[in-house]
């Protein structure tokens, strides 16, 4: 079942990067008492992913926080140290990295994709939502292969 416009998040594991290393945190922690925007690429360092979704939300990240947004956040089907890596080649300081290592993020919300044609595995789908104390208010998902309703740009609008 994908999750929906008013459902809550499930409460699994993430880890995020920080300079001590790869840490621990539970989404339900992470998500409570705030206003979130989250967005899921397949994976770091990806053309899409790399030209143009992480930048975009870098480049509107003070038009966010604007707008009511407390934290931005990315997540992605990859290990702490490569989104570490990929937020430093970015500057993407203003964006906190989220992995889900082993999709159980992606398959509790119900949105995965197959990328074992591209040797990519299991991958968390292209999508944005916009989260306010562990409640989705927006969710946007992107057809295969489509790069428009998961951008910063059109989070803005819905803000």
């Amino acid at each position: 079942m994908t999750i929906s416009v008013g459902d809550k998040l499930p409460d699994v594991t993430l880890v995020k990067p920080t300079e001590n290393g790869p840490e621990k945190i539970q989404s339900g922690e992470f998500f409570a008492g705030r206003k979130v925007a989250l967005f899921s690429v397949p994976g770091a360092f990806t053309p899409t992913c790399s030209a143009r979704h992480l930048p975009g939300y870098v480049e509107k990240a003070d038009d966010l926080k604007a707008k009511g947004v407390d934290e931005i956040a990315c997540t992605a089907v990859n290990d702490a140290f490569v989104l570490s890596a990929w937020q430093g080649a970015n500057d993407a300081a203003s964006v906190t990295m989220l992995a889900d290592g082993n999709a159980d993020f992606a398959q509790a919300i119900g949105l995965t994709m197959d990328g074992s044609g591209f040797g990519m595995g299991q991958r968390g789908q292209r999508y944005s939502m916009i989260v306010e104390d562990g409640v989705v208010k927006e969710l946007n998902v992107e057809q295969p292969g489509d790069f428009s309703v998961s951008s910063a740009e059109h989070m803005l609008g819905q803000l």
